[in-house]
C-alpha cells in the first residue's frame, strides 16, 4: 500500500531563502508550460518537451531533472481539463524524485535548489522515525503558513486479511452519533458539533470586527476546527479497526457515495451548515486503510432502508422510525436505539463491494496514530 508521510523541515534563514526562490521558480516555469501546452492544445509531456525544454531552463535557471519535473506536473494537470489552461500558486508544490533529492542519515535531507544543493535538517517523532524505512520514489516539497514540509511516499507491506470467524461488526455512521456499532457502542458527534459551533461563532465576531489584530487571529483559527474532526475521526476508526481484529470479525459500512447530493433537498436550513460539515468520508477513508494495514476485511453495503428495517422481524416501514434517535417496529413492537437497530442491519446485510485492497492510500497528506 502506498501511504504519505510528512517530514517538518528546519531550514536555516538561508537555506529557507533558497528553497522559497525554487519553488517560485519551478510554478512560474509551470505557468509558462501551461500556457504554450494550452495554446497548441498539446498534454502529451514528450511532445511539451520538446517545445518548451531549452526556453524554461534558461528562463528560470531550473536544472534539467527539475524542467522534466515541471513539464510533467504541468501536463498531468492539463490531461485532467483542457478546456481551460491551468494556473499555478508560486507557492505550489515542487516534486522530487531520486535525481533531485537523497536523504543522508535519519536526520537530514539533501535538496536540489537553484543556488545548488541545501543539507536540510528534519525533525520526526517516533512513529515517523520507525518507517523511514519504507520510503520510496518521489517526494512534493510543500510550503504551509512559513513553513516547509516534505511529503514523502511510503511502501507499507499489507498483510493477508484474516478469517472473521466472529462475523461481522457494522457500523452506521452518521452526524449526531458519528458512528454506532452492531454491539451497541456509540461515538457521539457532541464535541464536533460543539467545536464547530464555537468556531463558527468566533470567526462570525472576527470578521465583523474587521481590525488587523481580528484578521492576524483570523489566519491562526485557520484549519483548527478541521485538524479536530481529523484527530476524531482517527480516534475512532483506531478503535473500531482494533475491536474488530480483536474479535477476530469484519467491518461492514454503508457505501455513502453521493449522500450530500441525496438529501440536500430534506434538510432545513438551520442545519445545512452542520450537514455540510459532515467528514462521514474521511471516517470511512480511516476506516478502509487502518482495516488493511491490520488486515481486517473491510466491504460496504447497499444504505437503502437500513434505518427502517426491524433488525429482529425484518419488517421495513417509514413509521418504524419514530425519531432520529428512536426506532420502533409497528408490527413486533421491537425497540431499540435507531443507530443501533441500523448497526445491526448493516452487519447482517450481503456486501456491494470489498474496500480491502492494496491500492494507493493519501491519507490527507499526512499520517496519524
Amino acid at each position: 500500500m502506498k501511504q504519505t508521510m510528512l517530514l517538518k523541515l528546519v531550514p536555516s534563514p538561508e537555506q529557507h531563502a533558497a528553497l522559497l526562490d525554487t519553488m517560485h521558480a519551478f510554478n512560474d516555469a509551470c505557468n509558462a508550460i501551461a500556457e504554450v501546452a494550452y495554446t497548441e492544445q498539446l498534454a502529451n509531456k514528450f511532445k511539451v518537451q520538446k517545445l518548451v525544454y531549452a526556453d524554461i531552463r534558461k528562463r528560470f535557471k531550473l536544472s534539467s531533472q527539475m524542467a522534466i519535473r515541471a513539464i510533467s506536473k504541468t501536463c498531468e494537470v492539463y490531461k485532467r481539463d483542457k478546456s481551460i489552461r491551468p494556473t499555478f500558486r508560486r507557492e505550489g508544490a515542487i516534486t522530487y524524485d531520486e535525481r533531485l533529492m537523497s536523504f543522508k542519515g535519519l536526520s537530514e535531507v539533501s535538496l536540489l535548489t537553484l543556488s545548488g544543493r541545501v543539507l536540510v535538517p528534519f525533525r520526526i517523532g517516533g512513529y515517523q522515525q520507525s518507517r523511514l524505512d519504507s520510503i520510496k520514489g518521489q517526494a512534493d516539497l510543500l510550503y504551509r503558513n512559513g513553513q516547509f514540509y516534505l511529503a514523502v511516499t511510503l511502501d507499507v507491506p499489507v498483510p493477508d486479511p484474516i478469517d472473521p470467524e466472529g462475523g461481522t461488526l457494522g457500523v452506521d455512521l452518521g452526524i449526531v452519533n458519528l458512528a454506532t456499532d452492531s454491539e451497541g457502542e456509540t461515538f457521539s458527534g457532541q464535541a464536533i458539533e460543539k467545536n464547530r459551533v464555537a468556531m463558527s461563532a468566533l470567526r462570525q465576531r472576527l470578521q465583523k470586527r474587521g481590525t488587523k489584530s481580528a484578521k492576524r487571529h483570523l489566519r491562526q483559527l485557520s484549519g483548527r476546527e478541521a485538524r479536530f474532526k481529523r484527530n476524531t475521526n482517527h480516534v475512532i476508526s483506531k478503535h473500531i479497526v482494533s475491536k474488530a481484529k480483536q474479535q477476530r470479525q469484519a467491518i461492514a459500512i454503508e457505501d455513502l457515495r453521493h449522500i450530500r447530493q441525496r438529501t440536500d433537498s430534506t434538510v432545513r436550513r438551520s442545519q445545512r451548515n452542520r450537514h455540510s460539515s459532515w467528514s462521514f468520508f474521511q471516517l470511512r477513508f480511516f476506516l478502509s486503510y487502518k482495516a488493511a494495514l491490520s488486515g481486517v476485511p473491510l466491504h460496504t453495503i447497499d444504505p437503502r432502508n437500513t434505518s427502517r428495517t426491524c433488525s429482529v422481524c425484518g419488517y421495513c416501514a417509514k413509521e418504524n422510525r419514530k425519531s432520529q434517535a428512536s426506532f420502533c417496529c409497528v408490527k413486533c413492537g421491537h425497540s431499540m436505539n435507531a443507530d443501533w437497530n441500523a448497526a445491526v442491519n448493516i452487519s447482517r446485510a450481503a456486501p456491494s463491494c470489498s474496500l480491502l485492497s492494496r491500492s494507493v492510500a493519501h491519507l490527507d497528506n499526512q499520517m496519524s496514530a
